[in-house]
Parts: structure tokens; sequence; C-alpha cells
């Protein structure tokens, strides 16, 4: 049995620190952590639910076997920390496709020659990864990775030919006859841009798609918003491709960071090369366009 004791003069309703209910020595209302405690709390009555349950559902398993614990720590954990399945390979390669689509509609003049080449190369790259991951991609193997590096600089080669022969015309003013042609073939380069962009990021990001699938690294080069905000986001969020997309699709058009964040210095490189390329592109074209009209 605890006994309790009571010093002379004290109340036996006052607190330790003096009358219940009486404001901190600062000046602060009681229960400033209130918030953080309910958290913890809450935590803490999950873990113990969920070893509860599994003990309950097999009584005659090894009471340290911490199954319970772990599926605990498997639904308290958000997804894009810990051992999921693989996002699905449709999103990046349809935008692999639409890149190949968007290099045959580009005027001959900034096309590298033969114009089937750099198609063929992707289209065959882009089969051998599919091969490799068909359904979702799981694969982190040096092989794997470096056919996918070769795909983003097969896609980047072509697309950054095809940017300096347009800016090269605009500065010499034998390029953009028509200001709905040389509109239409800017935002083209400007559109592949974005996808190469974004394939970059979503490649580079905490080593891959394959390396996030497996959990390997738990800090993140880019801090999505569902990221900040767990309580947010759906229980098994992770960034996909469209996520990449969308931070560079962003980045491109408003030349800074939205509501995407870098945090390692390569992210940061990157994303101020994209702004600028993207900044450098739309200045010219546009202001060409405007001077024809």
């Amino acid at each position: 049995m605890i006994r309790v004791t009571q010093t002379p003069g004290q109340d036996a309703h006052d607190g330790p620190s003096g009358p219940a209910g009486s404001a901190d020595p600062d000046g602060g209302a009681p229960g400033h952590d209130d918030d953080a405690l309910a958290d913890r709390l809450a935590r803490v009555e999950a873990l113990l639910t969920a070893h509860h349950a599994a003990t309950s559902t097999a009584p005659h398993a090894a009471p340290h076997s911490g199954g319970g614990l772990a599926e605990a720590e498997r639904l308290l954990t958000p997804a894009w920390r810990r051992v999921t399945r693989g996002e699905p390979r449709w999103a990046s390669a349809a935008a692999v496709l639409a890149v190949v689509a968007i290099q045959f509609t580009l005027p001959q003049r900034l096309a590298v020659h033969p114009r089937w080449l750099m198609p063929v190369v992707e289209l065959a790259l882009l089969v051998a990864l599919t091969v490799s991951d068909p359904v979702r991609i799981e694969s982190r193997s040096r092989g794997y990775r470096a056919l996918g590096f070769a795909l983003m600089a097969a896609i980047g080669s072509a697309n950054v030919y095809a940017m300096l022969r347009l800016l090269r015309g605009l500065i010499r003013g034998t390029e953009g006859a028509s200001a709905g042609t040389l509109l239409l073939t800017g935002g083209a380069i400007w559109l592949t841009n974005v996808i190469v962009f974004g394939l970059l990021y979503w490649e580079l990001d905490r080593g891959g798609p394959g390396a996030r699938a497996q959990g390997v690294r738990q800090v993140p080069d880019f801090l999505f918003v569902q990221m900040q905000s767990p309580d947010l986001a759906p229980p098994h969020w992770e960034p996909t491709f469209l996520d990449y997309f969308y931070l560079s699709f962003t980045n491109s058009t408003a030349f800074s960071p939205t509501d995407v964040m870098p945090v390692t210095r390569w992210a940061k490189m990157l994303m101020l090369t994209q702004s600028a390329v993207s900044l450098l592109t739309v200045v010219l074209v546009v202001a060409r366009a405007v001077n024809i009209l």
C-alpha cells in the first residue's frame, strides 16, 4: 500500500505546485502540452491494443515474439518510411511515350538525325525496363538503374539539342516565322523538359522507386506536404511519379519551390537548374512571339 503524506497547510485538493487548475509560473494556461501528450498516449494505446489482440488470438505464441507490436508499428509508421509494394509502372511509362510522341511533332531542323534514332533508343530502353519490372517497380539492381539513367540521358540530350537549336534561331532571328508555330514548338520543348526533370527527381529521391519501396533511406531529398502533415494524408500515401511530375511542373512555372521543399543540396541545385532553363526558354520564346505579332 502506498501512503500519501500531506504537508501542513496544504489543501488536499492542491497539486504539487499549487492549487489545482492554477496557471503556470510563466502565466501560460494549464495543459500547454496536452496535444503532444494526447498523441503519445494514443500511440501507446494503439501499441498495447495491437499487442493484446495478437496475444488473445494466438495465446500459445511466444510472449516476446513482438508480432502485435510489429503490426502496430506498421500501422503507425507512414507508408513512405516502411517497406511497401513498388509503385505501378504505368505513369512513368506513359510519360516516356508522351516524350516520344512530342519528338515526332518537332520540326526537322530541331530533331537529332536520323529522326527515328532517339525515339527508337528510348522505346528500346523502356521495353527493357518494363521486362525487368513489368507491373510494379521494385528492382534496386545497378543494371536496372543504369537502364533508367540511360533512358533519361537519351531523352534529355535530344531535348537539349532541340532547345539549343531553337534558342540559336531565336537569337539570330532565323526562327519563328509564325507566332503560333513558335509557341507550339517552344511549348513542346518546355513540356519535355518538365517530364525529364520529373523523371530525374523520381529516380534520385531516396535512391529511386525501388529503394523507396524497400524503405532503405528514411531521410527524404524532397519534403512533401503529406510528410509534414501525415494526419492529412491517406494512410498508405507515398510519393509516386505523378507527385514528382507535379513538383517539376510547379518548379517550371513558378521558377521556385512551391509546396514541395528540396532538402539535400543536389535537390536544390537540380531545381535551380530546371528553373533557369525554363525561365530562359519561356522568356525568349514568348518575347519572339510577341515581336512577331
